[in-house]
């Protein structure tokens, strides 16, 4: 069974809402070449994030698996780097989209440029190493938590960033706006902060 899977969802939902590098291509995306057009992009997204998640999360799972003082530093790296993300995200900018001019990348092209995207980017790494072992539960299956988890995340991702392309223009004015951007970051950075007191306080 998955532990705090209600938390999970909420805490994935935010994660992938938060304003970061896969948010902005798939605006770019969609702005070029329409919300079709940005499929591939988000597709990438989705792929690398599964690479991410099969590399951290299953060596760092093996390791909480053996060790009660591992499982400790994890949960108090996962509450730092939330915190740290919370602080940021508050005084963070609005989004900016910085438009170029539309080329003739593939469908496949679009998708190793959203694989290679995630797979280098810091916020997903960090996601998958220090927060998500924090709801797998050694004592039950850690295949069948784990599928459950990453598939979750990965249709989260799919379904966020679909939206997202689909009111590309909408948002990109409304999150570029003072008050739009402001009211996103703020949200985010009020979510990440609460989990951060939650994982600091959490038990084995």
């Amino acid at each position: 069974m998955v532990k705090l899977y209600p938390a999970f969802l909420l805490m994935a939902t935010a994660a992938i809402c938060s304003p970061g590098p896969g948010v902005v291509l798939t605006l770019t995306n969609s702005l070029q070449y329409g919300a079709k057009g940005a499929l591939g992009g988000i597709v990438g997204v989705a792929c690398g994030t599964l690479v991410v998640a099969g590399v951290a999360a299953t060596s760092i799972g093996a390791l909480l698996a053996t060790s009660a003082a591992a499982f400790t530093a994890i949960k108090l790296i996962g509450a730092v780097y939330l915190a740290w993300l919370g602080v940021k995200l508050w005084r963070a900018p609005g989004l900016r989209v910085a438009l170029r001019r539309p080329d003739d990348a593939s469908f496949v092209k679009r998708i190793a440029s959203g694989v290679s995207l995630q797979v280098t980017n810091p916020k997903a790494i960090l996601f998958f190493l220090s927060v998500f072992p924090q709801f797998i539960d050694m004592s039950s299956r850690y295949l069948v938590q784990f599928s459950v988890l990453v598939g979750t995340y990965c249709m989260l991702l799919l379904v966020i960033h679909g939206a997202y392309a689909l009111v590309a223009r909408q948002a990109q004015a409304w999150l570029s706006s003072g008050n739009g951007g402001r009211i996103l970051n703020r949200t985010g950075a009020v979510t990440f902060l609460l989990f951060a007191m939650a994982l600091g306080t959490a038990k084995p």
